[in-house]
C-alpha cells in the first residue's frame, strides 16, 4: 500500500482550490480499482492523457499536507494507502527536492529517468530503515551504491485539475512508460467502514508499518494543509520549525530546556520531552525541521502532552 501528491503554477492555483462535486466521487473511485487493469486501448489512452497536460511544479515545493484522520469516520469515499516513513521529494520536472525547496542531491541516472511530469512522493528503503535513508539522501555527493537501494514511491501528480481518483489512474500510466523498478506508485484501496479501517490500521503497525493516508477520492489537488487528505496513526505525529532553544532549569541547567517551535499557522509552542542527555547538550539547530508525538489538541490547536521525535534532517 502506497500513494502521492506536488505543486503547480500560481495562475493554476485558483482553478484547484476548490472540490469536485460529490457525483464524481462513484467514478472516480472506481477508476482507481480498474488502475491494475489497464493495457491495450485503454492504457494508450491513459498515458496519451497522462502526458500530453504536463504540470510543471515551481521551484519551491509547494505541497498538500495531512491532516488527522477523527478517529471512529466513515472511511466510504476515500482512497487508503500504507504511510511511508521515508524522506519526501518532489520532482518538478527537472530537479528533485525536499519539502523545503532545497535540492536532493541524486545521481545523475536516478533523475535523467523521472518523466517530465510533476511527481510528489517518498524516498523510501522500507519499513523501519528512515535513519538510513536519512543518511543517504543528506549527502552532498550522492554515494551510487546507497541510492541503488532507494526507491521514489509516488503517490500524486500534483496540480492536475481532475480528481484524486484520476490521478491515480494517470500517475499509474506516467510510472509505466518510465519503467524504473525503482519508480513505483504507492498502492491504493477502499475500505468499507471504520471497523475495517482500523483493523487494516492495526495490521498494518503489526507488520512494521507507520499508518495509513486516506485522501478523498473526489478531491482536487490543493496546496497547504487538507481536509480531505488524512494520516491516520497509533499515535498523531506532526512537524514543526525549531525558532529558538529555551535554557533548561534544575537537572538541565547549562543545555536545553525546550524547543520553541512554530506551526506552518504560525503558533508558537515550547517542546520541552522526549529528548536525551545528548540532544539536550546537543539540540536541533534553530531553523531545522522536527517531528513530534502528541496525545490531542488544544481548543486553539496546539498539541497536547507533546514528546520530540527525530529531527527531519535536509527537508
Amino acid at each position: 500500500m502506497h500513494f502521492s501528491r506536488s505543486a503547480t503554477s500560481a495562475a493554476g492555483l485558483a482553478l484547484l482550490l476548490g472540490s469536485a462535486p460529490l457525483s464524481l466521487l462513484a467514478a472516480a473511485a472506481s477508476a482507481v480499482v480498474a488502475v491494475p487493469a489497464l493495457n491495450g486501448a485503454t492504457s494508450a489512452a491513459a498515458a496519451s492523457n497522462a502526458t500530453s497536460d504536463v504540470v510543471p511544479a515551481p521551484a519551491v515545493a509547494v505541497l498538500m499536507l495531512a491532516s488527522d484522520w477523527p478517529s471512529g469516520e466513515d472511511p466510504a469515499g476515500f482512497l487508503v494507502s500504507e504511510k511511508l516513513d521515508g524522506v519526501r521529494a518532489l520532482w518538478d520536472g527537472q530537479t528533485l527536492r525536499f519539502r523545503s525547496g532545497l535540492p536532493i542531491a541524486a545521481p545523475g541516472w536516478f533523475t535523467a529517468a523521472l518523466p517530465k511530469a510533476a511527481l510528489d512522493g517518498e524516498l523510501w528503503l522500507g519499513r523501519g530503515r528512515f535513519d538510513e535513508l536519512s543518511g543517504i539522501v543528506r549527502h552532498a555527493e550522492p554515494v551510487d551504491a546507497d541510492w541503488r537501494a532507494v526507491r521514489y514511491m509516488v503517490f500524486d501528480l500534483p496540480g492536475r485539475p481532475v480528481p484524486f481518483g484520476q490521478r491515480v489512474q494517470q500517475l499509474q500510466a506516467v510510472v509505466a512508460q518510465a519503467q524504473q523498478p525503482w519508480l513505483q506508485v504507492v498502492a491504493q484501496q477502499q475500505v468499507p467502514n471504520a471497523v475495517a479501517l482500523q483493523a487494516l490500521l492495526k495490521l498494518t503497525v503489526t507488520d512494521g508499518g507507520e499508518g495509513l493516508v486516506l485522501h478523498r477520492a473526489s478531491a482536487l489537488w490543493s496546496p497547504g494543509r487538507s481536509t480531505t487528505l488524512l494520516k491516520f496513526k497509533p499515535v498523531a505525529d506532526d512537524d514543526a520549525r525549531v525558532v529558538a532553544h529555551l535554557p533548561g532549569k534544575g537537572r538541565n541547567a547549562g543545555r536545553l530546556g525546550a524547543l520553541l517551535l512554530e506551526l506552518p499557522n504560525g503558533q508558537r509552542f515550547a517542546l520541552g520531552s522526549g529528548f536525551s542527555d545528548a540532544q539536550r547538550a546537543n539540540p536541533p539547530p534553530v531553523g531545522s525541521l522536527v517531528t513530534y508525538r502528541y496525545r490531542d489538541r488544544t481548543p486553539k490547536g496546539l498539541p497536547r502532552f507533546a514528546s520530540f521525535l527525530r529531527v527531519r534532517e535536509g527537508e
